[in-house]
């Protein structure tokens, strides 16, 4: 099931490289299922967003492309959470490859890689750029 969060509210923020970009609001982060993932349309992209939380109990969120690039289909925010190493992925519910959530690289085919979105937390709030790309999460 796709959720579709549409919603016009979008805030402004200063990246890394000191250059201002926009942020669409996408949901509450109550509208998130921790340690699993939902789908967003956010300006006809389908993105999947994924909450998890460091081991020090501060939640993460990634927001990355729902696009299989090898299981031709939108199914990303279907699939498994986990980590290689230290790194955590997300692997395809179709075809089983691994796909960091940090960079959005799979780590079985290095010509297959996700779109990954900045994203960033504000209150409850879930804003999300479109703009691909930033490897960071909230």
């Amino acid at each position: 099931m796709t959720t579709h969060f549409n919603t016009p509210n979008t805030a402004v923020s200063k990246s890394m490289n000191d250059e201002f970009s926009a942020l669409q609001k996408v949901c509450s982060l109550s509208d998130l299922i921790e340690n699993g993932g939902v789908c967003a349309l956010i300006n006809s992209v389908q993105v999947a967003l994924f909450q998890l939380k460091d081991p020090s109990g501060n939640i993460k969120v990634f927001a990355l492309s729902n696009w299989d690039p090898i299981g031709k289909a939108n199914v990303m925010y279907r699939g498994l959470i986990g980590s290689i190493g230290d790194e955590p992925v997300i692997c395809s519910p179709l075809y089983k490859q691994h796909y960091s959530l940090l960079t959005g690289e799979c780590f079985e085919n290095k010509d297959a890689r996700l779109d990954v979105f900045s994203c960033q937390l504000q209150d409850d709030a879930v804003f999300v750029s479109t703009s691909a790309l930033k490897t960071d999460a909230a």
